[in-house]
């Protein structure tokens, strides 16, 4: 069952290959007004959270409380998805469920779990450098107003209200992988893979939220640090392996629930919009 399904998770990514739906078909599924409802909640809990963590500390010190929940949520929703799952499914144990398959299959989730490292460290690490060799974290008083416009308008965009350039390599991990190299190497090269994060389809634009708060930080330790948090994210949904599920099943239960999940990212981002503005403002 498990080596069926496996084979019907690469064909559906060999089909992916040539062009990925983003959020926007999930909008037509929700009324305006339920759509507006939740726009409206985002941008009130933004400023909420901006009003309580940005009160008597540095602006710094509060972007940096409200864009690290934000990011680990966009790296939690980018494989929190049937498309996103697929990928790290194909990692899952040998054969039918067991302790003894699980515990041959630790070396694989760790291979993983260094991949994203490694992805973050390389990918934030360039773009902290970038920014601080172009001294952007100065100009952060006119950045800020842009990015937080951007933020609303991408949650406008998932919400179904615009239709906003997304730009992304519409593709997932190179799956021919398998027939070459140990299971824990490829989860080693698909963490690495996934974690660079712009080499594969990424389901969220709290991507963009990411890249632009370290690129606009200046610091490369910052923006290690918030690709760190979105690596884990996106980590995270592969421990759904170690449990007695099937991949059918929770393929299964995120494909009813991916809508709910695209509204849910449009929702974030309005509501990280609101609150850099709030912050900028106050």
């Amino acid at each position: 069952m498990a080596e069926t399904w496996q084979q019907n998770a690469h064909s559906f990514h060999d089909d992916m290959v040539e062009g990925v739906e983003d959020a926007m078909l999930f909008a037509r599924q929700w009324s305006a007004a339920a759509r507006f409802a939740l726009m409206a909640l985002g941008a009130v809990a933004g400023v909420g959270a901006a009003l309580h963590f940005g009160t008597g500390v540095a602006i710094e010190t509060a972007m940096l409380w409200l864009l690290v929940p934000a990011a680990f949520a966009g790296g939690l929703l980018s494989t929190w998805s049937p498309c996103g799952y697929s990928s790290v499914c194909l990692l899952r144990p040998n054969g039918s469920y067991s302790l003894r398959a699980v515990a041959e299959w630790t070396p694989t989730l760790i291979a993983h779990f260094v991949g994203y490292g490694l992805g973050a460290l390389v990918l934030g690490g360039a773009l902290g450098y970038a920014g601080s060799v172009m001294g952007l974290g100065s100009y952060m008083a006119y950045t800020l107003p842009v990015f937080a416009v951007l933020l609303v308008a991408y949650g406008a965009h998932q919400l179904g209200f615009l239709r906003v350039p997304y730009p992304q390599r519409r593709c997932q991990v190179p799956h021919d992988a398998r027939q070459r190299f140990p299971k824990w190497v490829i989860g080693l090269l698909y963490g690495f893979s996934l974690g660079l994060n712009y080499l594969t389809y990424v389901q969220t634009p709290l991507l963009y939220a990411v890249t632009g708060a370290a690129l606009f930080s200046g610091s490369v330790e910052f923006a290690i640090g918030i690709f760190l948090v979105f690596n884990l994210g996106r980590f995270l949904p592969l421990m759904l392996n170690a449990l007695p599920m099937s991949d059918r099943a929770i393929t299964a239960w995120l494909a009813r629930r991916q809508e709910q999940a695209a509204m849910l990212d449009g929702a974030i981002l309005v509501a990280a919009g609101t609150a850099v503005m709030t912050l900028y403002l106050v």
